[in-house]
């Protein structure tokens, strides 16, 4: 017999610890100031109002620690100006607010703490055979092996009871045809059902959404068409009227556009204030001793939504009529020898920070490429033009795995491009400050393909 579930606990014993840790830390450290009912309305309900709206406690069993990690990443910023807010509101002292600062971060690690130890312990819980949901798949077809793996895996707690189809099977775990599912899930208390759309007629798919409401429960269905969904699918609501949207972009969403926007201009005019400034006129007196020509070499590429810009990089190459339409090869006789160093190091990239400050590209996003290659690109590569959903970059993804420069083989032109489009789909934050920092790593130890 089944033991009873307490899963219905976890979030409000979740909150009750958080709340009891952010509620210590500042009565232990700044009881002067916490001992104020004002204030400890504050600090709880903020919290209560920024989780609820970002989502936070609710959690998948297939989620991961780093899935946690983004969750959390963008807690603690939120909540930290909250947090920092009320200082100016109430007038405290600059000095005190440093203080502060030490305060905040140890609320932060804390609360990380306890979600890592929530985490491991939950796992190794369900992998003894706790906090288990019983499933069963009805219809079988090329669907069932895979979703089998995601049941069999001990962490995320499922208990694959077997699968029912009106084609017999010597399978250990066949159960029987349609009709026998509706007392088996009775007598076996079944927590989900999974249906395999591609094998039920639509009264089949009627006769177990209304059995499943009427016995409390969850009713999921796999689609049949793998080549329409995609990963970065959700489903909106027209007027009630449920639709697939297949591209869905987080960056189309305003605060991750408009954020991503203002750490693109910050992060541009340090650069260019710090390092530009000194650099240009180095590399202006270095490029022009070895050859006569401009200091900077620009070209048309295309960008966010296919519009052409135009891209600025150091010059690297002696002028040469080839430099729009054919990219740098290994030994490239045109490179001079004050641009193999600044490629090698990526330094010639450095003046697109001014294109990220005007607004073509961003500090992470897709390399944009010659309109040439794009031209040609879009015709022989599926889903090419997903990457021009949002703005290119000065690096990106597919550059810190090793698909950058040169186009030797097939496979190299299909791995960049699903990278881009993995990166198009799972923009973070996160994600572009772990970008940038295996940017900086790849160019002080130097690339393979940079040249």
């Amino acid at each position: 017999m089944k033991t009873r579930s307490y899963s219905h606990l976890i979030i409000p014993f979740s909150v009750l610890v958080h709340l009891s840790i952010i509620n210590g830390v500042l009565y232990l450290m700044t009881p002067s100031t916490y001992l104020n009912i004002t204030s400890i309305i504050f600090y709880n309900v903020s919290w209560f109002l920024i989780t609820y709206n970002l989502n936070y406690y609710p959690t998948a069993r297939k989620e991961t620690f780093m899935t946690n990690i983004k969750k959390m990443f963008y807690l603690y910023i939120i909540y930290g100006l909250t947090y920092f807010s009320w200082f100016g509101v109430t007038g405290i002292q600059p000095d005190f607010i440093q203080y502060q600062l030490l305060i905040y971060l140890i609320i932060c690690v804390l609360l990380t703490l306890y979600r890592w130890l929530f985490y491991v312990f939950i796992r190794h819980y369900r992998s003894k055979g706790g906090n288990y949901l019983n499933v069963v798949v009805i219809g079988r077809d090329k669907n069932l092996k895979k979703i089998r793996k995601v049941f069999d895996n001990p962490y995320y707690g499922y208990r694959y009871c077997g699968f029912f189809d009106d084609e017999t099977s010597q399978s250990p775990t066949y159960l029987g045809e349609i009709l026998d599912c509706f007392k088996y899930i009775i007598d076996n208390r079944v927590d989900e059902v999974y249906c395999t759309a591609a094998k039920l007629t639509k009264s089949d798919l009627q006769n177990l959404i209304n059995f499943a409401d009427n016995n409390l429960i969850k009713l999921k269905i796999i689609p049949d068409n793998k080549d329409i969904f995609t990963t970065a699918m959700t489903v909106q609501k027209y007027d009630q009227i449920p639709v697939l949207d297949l591209r869905t972009v987080p960056l189309d969403a305003d605060l991750g556009r408009i954020a991503k926007r203002a750490f693109d201009i910050a992060f541009s005019s340090m650069v260019i204030l710090f390092l530009l400034s000194w650099l240009v006129p180095l590399l202006y007196v270095l490029i022009k001793l070895e050859s006569p020509g401009p200091l900077f070499f620009t070209q048309n590429r295309h960008g966010l939504k296919r519009k052409t810009f135009k891209c600025i990089k150091f010059r690297s190459m002696a002028t040469n009529s080839d430099a729009n339409s054919k990219m740098a090869t290994k030994n490239d006789k045109r490179v001079t020898k004050i641009g193999k160093i600044i490629r090698k190091t990526s330094i010639d990239e450095l003046p697109q920070f001014f294109n990220v400050f005007m607004g073509d590209m961003s500090v992470v996003g897709p390399r944009p490429h010659m309109e040439q290659h794009t031209s040609d690109y879009e015709i022989s590569v599926d889903k090419y033009l997903v990457r021009h959903f949002v703005k290119p970059g000065i690096t990106g993804l597919a550059q810190i795995k090793g698909y950058r420069g040169e186009i030797i083989n097939p496979s190299d032109i299909l791995n960049r491009i699903r990278l881009d489009i993995l990166y198009v789909e799972k923009w973070s934050f996160l994600l572009d400050f772990k970008i940038i920092v295996l940017t900086v790593f790849n160019a002080i130890s130097g690339e393979e393909k940079a040249y």
